[in-house]
């Protein structure tokens, strides 16, 4: 970050980056406690995810005020002006990745009771892996202004789309074995699509990083190898 004569400017960009960094802190705790409370069944748990997203959505809000008032106030340039921007376009992305964990806390809510084949959430634990690793080091490389680090998670989205077609295609064998897991394995399909989802807004935390140091896009093209398939219930409803 450049140093500017008018240190309040400095200060102005810094509270930024502090409140993408926290921002991102709740995110990793929602996703790592939705998966937590699926895995085990654990409504309380659940529940505790889902009171969490009022308090992402708020910060937010005072992201994309505190880089409004900054543009107006200050006129930035060149990277100033991409560190606002980009402030914008990150705090959105994990907002939208709170309410993907949150989602997955709901379906937890909703398939509690049943308990039913232990053995389908094992793919999903999987995706979680890859899915909280790429946003660790998305929010990492967003800290440290590191391009090749953000390209690397870009790259690495395909990892996860395509354990995605493998979970999508274990449980539809589960359903096909026996009708009774069809509500619960449906419920799974779009916790699977959430995670999915969270890779691809990982995926555009990267891309705006690029652009930030940089002043360059990424390809249009992103590395997907995955077939048309189960289209689940994309960013799922709030």
């Amino acid at each position: 970050m450049t140093d500017h004569t008018v240190k309040s400017y400095d200060r102005d960009l810094e509270a930024l980056g502090r409140r993408i960094s926290e921002m991102g802190g709740v995110a990793e705790k929602m996703l790592s406690e939705a998966m937590e409370a699926l895995s085990n069944l654990d409504v309380e748990l659940a529940k505790r995810v889902v009171s969490s997203d009022p308090r992402l959505d708020a910060l937010q809000r005072e992201v994309e005020e505190a880089a409004i008032m900054t543009i107006a106030r200050r006129q930035p340039l060149a990277i100033d002006l991409r560190e606002c921007i980009a402030a914008i376009r990150i705090s959105g992305d994990i907002e939208r990745i709170g309410d993907l964990a949150k989602n997955i806390a709901k379906r937890t809510l909703k398939i509690a009771t049943e308990a039913r084949l232990p053995r389908a959430i094992v793919g999903l634990k999987s995706m979680h892996e890859i899915a909280a690793t790429q946003l660790k080091d998305a929010l990492d490389a967003y800290a440290e202004r590191d391009v090749e680090r953000a390209r690397a998670v870009w790259e690495n989205d395909a990892d996860l789309d395509a354990l995605e077609d493998s979970v999508f295609r274990d449980l539809l064998t589960f359903m096909m074995e026996d009708p009774r897991n069809i509500s619960f394995c449906t419920h799974l399909l779009f916790c699977s699509k959430n995670l999915e989802r969270i890779g691809d807004h990982t995926t555009n935390i990267s891309e705006t990083i690029v652009y930030l140091v940089t002043g360059e896009a990424m390809p249009m093209e992103r590395p997907k190898l995955r077939p048309a398939g189960f289209a689940g219930e994309g960013e799922a409803a709030q």
